[in-house]
């Protein structure tokens, strides 16, 4: 074998190596995602909460106060400080939630209600149904007072249980 060839062969080795190393990584993170949505069909996702059913779908639902009249960029800032707060807020209670969730695709559907108190009550209701929630008051900087609330994110969590708190909403 010629010396070009035996350095042909240790490039492949080489690119060999680094493509195995990369992908073994890749695979070790979804068995371990694939382990964590694995297992039963039921779920608790509170210490106080009922069995929840399971069908291996997941989401979060975001509602939008419309009576506060906001921009499209306000708006859509206040579904971002949402979506955030209540991943981040999954991340220290149910962390095997957030990610069958992140497996899912992190799917997000955006709603809305013409009412602070329609807002409230979702939230007690998603609250006493053991899903995690992220309320949103605006800090006054722009085009809505300081304080008011203008976002809840329910979820991450079962869509179907996401579906009975706010499937009655349209989307925004």
């Amino acid at each position: 074998m010629s010396s070009q060839d035996m350095a042909t062969v240790a490039v492949g080795v080489g690119v060999g190596l680094v493509v195995g190393w990369f992908l073994r990584g890749r695979l070790r993170s979804l068995s371990t995602i694939a382990r964590r949505t694995a297992g039963s069909p039921e779920i608790d996702l509170t210490d106080n909460s009922p069995s929840l059913s399971d069908d291996g779908e997941y989401k979060m639902v975001i509602i939008v106060r419309t009576d506060l009249k906001m921009g499209k960029g306000k708006a859509a800032a206040q579904c971002a400080h949402g979506a955030l707060g209540a991943a981040e807020k999954a991340m220290m209670k149910d962390k095997d939630t957030l990610f069958a969730w992140k497996a899912c695709g992190q799917p997000k559907v955006v709603v809305k209600t013409d009412t602070e108190q329609s807002l409230i009550e979702l939230q007690k209701t998603a609250q006493g149904s053991g899903l995690i929630c992220s309320l949103i008051r605006d800090a006054g900087r722009t085009q809505i007072a300081s304080g008011s609330r203008t976002v809840l994110a329910v979820g991450p969590g079962p869509a179907r249980l996401i579906d009975t708190v706010t499937g009655h909403l349209k989307l925004y």
